[in-house]
């Protein structure tokens, strides 16, 4: 499937652009201080993230950067390493991606990933770099989809990728196996809508692109889905109790479409409170 799916490229400024194939969403930064990728979808994909790149800029590779360690963001790293990027992410994705992981709601156990693949650059609560004309903020969310999400935004293009704390236009997954939690979802939304403006670009790790209109309805979603089922886990009642009493029935409609339902989200959503 991955080798098989097209990149889309959209310009989203001068020299910003958004990848979008079978992996998360990716960015690229080109320039004369070299390369900026945000995210390396599956190693099936490398080929033709490369092309896409090739396409728009003949900069030479300088930094891939994780937004979380699942292997949809990351599984291309060793290509990209091999292409000429250093990896650079917040520290628990490189110890995530070091050890075996099991992520129980999909009945995955993954090995460690290969040395190459592995970011050599890490950092804790934030990062600054300068690149290309701009100023890039690197920020970690703790937790939310995870517990090594980022963002990065791109403060002269007004570009900000969240990573999947945010899938634009359907219940998100949180993957409650390695630290994801509800609570940090709806705390790592506010925080990026307090970064954003109006007109910044907002880049999700899956979904279309969106705006901060689109991120706050996201955050609203959530946080009344949170705040219903824990008046339910309150009173005692059960998942499988709460889930019957369908919590998400005024969502559904507009984010019931994506991964799953509305009753598996709920079930995430109380596991994870």
């Amino acid at each position: 499937m991955a080798l098989k799916t097209p990149i889309t490229t959209t310009k989203l400024y001068d020299n910003v652009y958004l990848l979008q194939g079978a992996g998360g969403n990716m960015a690229l930064q080109t320039g004369r201080d070299g390369l900026v990728l945000i995210d390396s979808s599956f190693s099936t994909s490398v080929p033709k993230v490369r092309e896409a790149i090739a396409a728009v800029s003949k900069d030479t590779p300088d930094a891939l950067i994780n937004t979380h360690w699942h292997y949809d963001h990351t599984d291309g790293n060793e290509g990209m390493r091999a292409a000429g990027f250093n990896i650079f992410a917040h520290r628990n994705t490189r110890e995530r991606m070091s050890t075996p992981q099991t992520i129980a709601f999909f009945h995955i156990v993954m090995p460690p990933s290969p040395a190459a693949a592995l970011p050599s650059i890490t950092f804790g609560d934030s990062m600054q770099a300068w690149h290309n004309g701009d100023s890039l903020d690197l920020a970690h969310f703790d937790p939310a989809h995870t517990d090594t999400d980022i963002y990065v935004h791109f403060h002269n293009a007004n570009v900000l990728h969240v990573g999947d704390m945010w899938f634009n236009g359907f219940y998100p997954f949180i993957d409650e196996a390695t630290g994801g939690r509800i609570g940090g979802m709806i705390s790592a939304s506010e925080k990026a809508l307090a970064v954003a403006d109006n007109d910044t670009k907002i880049i999700p790790g899956h979904g279309p692109l969106g705006g901060k209109a689109d991120l706050q309805k996201y955050h609203d979603m959530l946080s009344a889905v949170r705040d219903k089922v824990a008046a339910l886990k309150a009173t005692g009642a059960s998942e499988q109790e709460s889930v019957a009493k369908k919590p998400t029935a005024d969502f559904d409609a507009a984010w019931g479409k994506g991964l799953f339902n509305g009753d598996v989200f709920t079930g995430i959503v109380y596991r994870t409170i």
